[in-house]
């Protein structure tokens, strides 16, 4: 692909979305901005979410990790399957009586001030190194694709993509993005379609013939029962059930889009057909790997030593111009239709959580003007310190770590829901300090103290129990009667 095709298609795309938001951004305030007055329809929001799931990180990650550790992967999804329920049937129902802006108004409600500062500073640090781990892997591929070929440094790739993303949702914030993510969504999973496509119709294969190529592939191995594997069944499904409820019902850039619907009902049919959208999508980025994989080895065509590397490597060279316009619109939605969202969400939680705007009577949309901005400025900080560790290891150390800033957010809900004993409120940002803190030296060190024993995902349930005894230790004689 040319240099001047990948700019075509960019900017193509990029007048879409601004499209988009002139015309849900009219009489916008900031009840549009942060809940979208409560009036998006159910079924595009579910259909949006999958494309903020679904980011950077998995469309590339995800087919080619298929050569490293098969369809394991599908374990951790189909605990995540039980996740949205818990989501669905617990969470939602509690965040609709309260008529929450942020979930984390509910922390103050139960605890107290510290502990819902809490959560929103820990809610605050996670998402905005996620966001940013996300999108630096989206500019380097724009990097690569289009801005080296001109000299272009990288500051400046990432500067400019970060402007767009502020420029179509400064004004319609939430609303925007709920529209927005449905194109993105349509633009990814076309991407996995036509790959698969082109890689079926090189081939020679047909449609029963592809389904039986990639059902007797040895990469299409879903259970490990070894107990010492960081991949195995137990400790995968257990974790895809609780990483759910911790980064999707306790996230406030996912249950922003959910708090949206007209009212509990709709939010619930949302998350049920969004959780069956996403299994078939994942499903269908596993099959992708397994016939990436042997499209390459029937080539001829060198494996990159970065599982990584394969999808685009295929994709940009050896699948045609379609194929990769389409694969390089997917990169882009995939890793926008996530940090959009999350730069909406970062804003949300800071007005509402930290400054308290929905109760100041002057200057409301000018201070989240402000704020918007000072998240974008900071996200652009962020992925330029990334790509100056330059030193991947590091750069997924860093996002690594934090993940693990969401086990005291489960921990701090469990507590709040599963018993109601009031806690001494000022020492809660202590215990969930303290609770990743030990979590990280656990998992540092589990090898050697545990006779071999790997943790995978279940290492945000140690965090979220640490956290959970933590409280208890800590909690007063009186009951909390909410």
């Amino acid at each position: 692909m040319t240099p001047l095709l990948v700019f075509g298609v960019i900017a193509v795309y990029f007048l879409v979305l601004l499209g988009i938001s002139h015309f849900t951004s009219k009489k916008a305030d900031n009840n549009t901005f942060f809940t979208a007055n409560r009036q998006s329809p159910w079924y595009l929001v579910a259909y949006g979410m999958v494309g903020a799931s679904l980011s950077g990180v998995t469309f590339i990650s995800v087919p080619g990790e298929v050569g490293n550790s098969n369809w394991t992967y599908l374990q951790f999804v189909m605990g995540n399957m039980v996740g949205y329920a818990v989501i669905a049937f617990v969470l939602i129902p509690l965040f609709y009586k309260l008529r929450l802006v942020s979930i984390y108004e509910y922390l103050k409600d139960r605890f107290g001030q510290r502990s819902y500062y809490t959560g929103s500073v820990f809610f605050l640090i996670s998402q905005t190194i996620g966001a940013s781990f996300r999108l630096f892997l989206a500019a380097v591929v724009l990097q690569i694709a289009f801005f080296d070929a001109f000299g272009i440094p990288f500051f400046v790739t990432v500067l400019v993509t970060i402007l767009l993303i502020w420029l179509y949702t400064f004004r319609g914030g939430i609303k925007t993005i709920v529209w927005t993510d449905t194109l993105q969504t349509t633009f990814l999973l076309l991407a996995v379609v036509i790959s698969i496509y082109m890689i079926v119709d090189q081939m020679g294969l047909g449609f029963s013939e592809m389904i039986t190529t990639v059902s007797e592939s040895k990469m299409s191995k879903i259970f490990d029962w070894d107990w010492r594997s960081n991949r195995n069944f137990y400790k995968t499904f257990l974790a895809g059930i609780f990483i759910t409820i911790a980064m999707n019902g306790l996230d406030q850039n996912v249950m922003q889009k959910n708090l949206t619907c007209k009212n509990q009902k709709e939010a619930q049919k949302n998350i049920f057909w969004f959780s069956i959208t996403f299994f078939v999508s994942t499903v269908l980025f596993l099959s992708l790997g397994v016939l990436l994989y042997k499209f390459a080895m029937d080539q001829g065509i060198s494996i990159p030593e970065r599982s990584d590397d394969l999808y685009p490597l295929l994709a940009l060279n050896h699948f045609g111009i379609l194929a990769g316009i389409v694969f390089l619109l997917g990169i882009i939605a995939a890793a926008f239709s996530s940090a959009d969202s999350a730069l909406t969400a970062l804003t949300t939680s800071f007005c509402v959580d930290i400054l308290d705007l929905p109760n100041k009577k002057t200057h409301q949309k000018r201070t989240r003007l402000w704020v918007h901005i000072g998240f974008t400025m900071l996200m652009f900080l962020v992925i330029i310190i990334f790509n100056s560790l330059n030193d991947s290891s590091v750069v997924s150390a860093v996002f690594k770590v934090a993940g693990f800033t969401y086990g005291p957010l489960l921990g701090l809900f469990a507590f709040g829901l599963l018993n109601r004993r009031a806690v001494k409120d000022r020492y809660v940002p202590v215990i969930c300090i303290l609770a990743p803190i030990i979590s990280v030296i656990l998992d540092q060190n589990s090898v050697a103290w545990f006779n071999g024993y790997q943790f995978g995902f279940e290492i945000l349930l140690v965090n979220a129990g640490l956290t959970f005894v933590g409280l208890w230790m800590n909690h007063n004689k009186s009951v909390n009667p909410k």
